[in-house]
């Protein structure tokens, strides 16, 4: 299995007052720095998905694809940004694996664990899990199901585990002790603690 990369940089950020967030600082160094620092050797290729002007990115070298899908559709529509980008420009890649821009300490075993939920052919996507909580933005897909995936955002779905249960879903299941790996930055108050997960987490 050959796995490409997406980072979901594409939402309106409401609840942190707009803007992306992803460039907030977060001890020294972007989130978006530290998602990518974590993400890019899991993957084959790495793009992120972003929408506007993408000569704000420039500095982090990556290719930049934004949302086909207009009205800003939420999360599908950025993976399926990603499965487009892979078909054509990562054409070994079977699956995508996506990643939060806002969650910096996600698991470094992310991809592998997603990939062996898949390799007994009995389940046709991945997302985390933890806490039981489910993180379907960090998820595996299948590049073979981007003509569905757009059919159905073209259809107006946008909840993401509408479309996932139209499939067999693998959970895969991460500690949520000494800290959640998926705690994400949404609002102004979650840097405080992300700042102080910092010290443990990136120490």
């Amino acid at each position: 299995m050959s796995v490409a990369g997406v980072v979901l940089a594409g939402g309106l950020s409401r609840r942190m007052g707009g803007g992306d967030k992803s460039l907030k600082l977060l001890a020294g160094k972007t989130i978006l720095e530290r998602v990518i620092a974590r993400a890019r050797p899991q993957v084959s290729a790495l793009v992120l998905n972003a929408n506007g002007e993408a000569s704000r990115f420039a500095r982090y070298g990556l290719p930049v694809a934004a949302d086909s899908v207009a009205g800003f559709a939420g999360p599908l529509a950025g993976v399926l940004a990603g499965l487009d980008w892979a078909a054509a420009q990562a054409p070994g890649a079977s699956h995508v694996a996506s990643f939060a821009t806002d969650a910096p300490f996600f698991p470094l075993d992310l991809v592998k664990r997603l990939e062996e939920a898949v390799a007994d052919g009995k389940h046709d996507l991945a997302c985390a899990a933890s806490g039981g909580r489910e993180h379907p933005v960090f998820g595996l897909w299948p590049v073979a199901l981007r003509e569905d995936l757009r059919q159905a955002l073209t259809a107006g779905l946008r909840k993401v585990d509408l479309w996932t249960a139209r499939f067999r879903l693998a959970r895969v299941e991460f500690a949520a002790s000494p800290y959640d790996p998926f705690f994400n930055v949404n609002a102004p108050e979650d840097l405080a603690e992300a700042e102080r997960l910092a010290a443990v987490v990136l120490s």
